[in-house]
């Protein structure tokens, strides 16, 4: 290898390091600004949570009431489901489909 050749390689390869430094300093710089909006990202879902938090304790629960009537009807010898809504109860009877909406989670 003469050393035009020699100087020609060293070119090349002082070129193509060049290149990838340019590349590393691009991922860097991207990989920043992924790591910021991810801290902000993060920040906000605290205060959201902590937001969240706060309003599932002063809030009513939801369905709460119009359970309570349901209740209600049901204990005074009717029907709440769907098939004989209204209809009375023959002898306070049991009705398994009015049970279930009385207890369904």
């Amino acid at each position: 290898m003469d050393k035009r050749d020699l100087f020609d390689a060293l070119d090349d390869f002082s070129q193509t390091l060049l290149v990838t430094l340019a590349e590393v300093e691009a991922i860097k710089k991207h990989l920043k600004s992924v790591v910021e909006e991810n801290t902000a990202l993060r920040l906000e879902n605290d205060k959201l949570r902590e937001r969240l938090g706060e309003v599932e304790a002063t809030a009513p629960a939801k369905g709460h009431k119009s359970r309570d009537n349901l209740r209600k009807i049901y204990a005074d010898g009717f029907h709440i489901c769907t098939d004989f809504y209204g209809q009375r109860r023959e002898n306070d009877a049991e009705c398994m489909f009015c049970d279930e909406l009385l207890f369904r989670e």
